[in-house]
């Protein structure tokens, strides 16, 4: 609760049922006995459920259900730090990896097990942004490389540029087409969605304006990957954005091997269900409460 939910020790002493101040000493003898070691136990009979039956729907290799106190916290941090334990066991040396960024792979950050690979190499999917607030999701790329001694490629271009010409002119003459060469080889795939809402990523760091959220919307937009909108069957939807966006190609994504989606949150059900789709994941990392939804969601899709 203190650790993945950033719950306040109040929060936690009023859940429980008892004082801050027994909250403060558990919390303080759990440090001092080096006992707080960040582990999601992935054997509660509700949880192996909920695995079970979204790996059978989606037709996944494996999912990972987090574990949430309540229904009513944001299941990010749960979220990521499931996807830093996950990963943590199962990058190994001689990879070629490819990574997406957002709110969601940060978390995972602080989650991951730092341990030196060898022949390891890290591809930043999307290209940066220029203007950062509290954080820069953009990051994420390198600070990945750096938990594994890893080289880290990145393309160096914005996320978004002013036209599709300037696009090829940057794939084409600039480098960036090297990255994207290099990306035909990738062995593993980790990235998240992001939804329509207007806290999403792509709102939050001014990509994109409410005008051209609206239009996004209209056109059936339910969500995105790396910025590529896509509608509630995983389509690509017409829009002039998609043809101005840095990022490795979707067809590109879904012919790697191994590709890991996490994403998790209410709003984010029916990109989801969209990206099940378009990028056709083997590993679903998500919460127990999207699960649900997601599971009771596609039943109704079926009807």
């Amino acid at each position: 609760m203190y650790y993945v939910e950033e719950m306040t020790q109040n929060a936690i002493a009023e859940a429980l049922g008892v004082g801050r101040v027994t909250v403060v000493r558990l919390l303080s003898d759990a440090r001092a006995l080096h006992e707080v070691k960040i582990s999601l136990r992935r054997d509660i009979a509700e949880l192996t459920g909920l695995e079970l039956a979204l790996q059978q729907r989606f037709g996944l290799a494996e999912a990972v259900v987090a574990p949430l106190s309540s229904g009513d916290v944001d299941p990010t941090a749960a979220i990521g730090a499931a996807t830093g334990q996950y990963i943590s066991d199962f990058i190994t040396s001689n990879m070629l990896v490819g990574v997406g960024w957002g709110r969601t792979l940060l978390k995972a950050l602080g989650f991951i097990d730092e341990k030196p690979l060898s022949n390891v190499a890290v591809v930043s999917l999307l290209g940066g942004i220029s203007s950062v607030r509290q954080y820069n999701p953009a990051e994420f790329g390198w600070q990945f490389s750096r938990a594994f001694g890893a080289d880290c490629f990145q393309i160096a271009a914005p996320a978004i540029v002013d036209s599709e010409q300037t696009k090829n002119v940057l794939v084409d003459r600039c480098g960036v087409g090297a990255i994207f060469d290099l990306a035909q080889s990738l062995d593993v795939i980790l990235v998240s969605v992001g939804g329509m809402n207007p806290d999403a990523t792509s709102y939050l760091f001014g990509h994109f304006s409410a005008e051209e959220r609206q239009t996004l919307i209209s056109r059936g937009a339910v969500g995105d990957l790396l910025y590529n909108f896509f509608d509630k069957d995983g389509q690509i939807i017409d829009h002039p954005i998609n043809s101005r966006i840095m990022s490795v190609p979707i067809d590109t994504l879904v012919k790697t091997p191994r590709r890991i989606l996490t994403s998790g949150g209410a709003a984010k059900v029916d990109a989801i269900l969209g990206a099940m789709t378009l990028i056709k994941p083997n590993i679903f990392i998500t919460d127990e409460i999207t699960a649900g939804l997601l599971l009771n969601e596609n039943v109704a899709n079926k009807k």
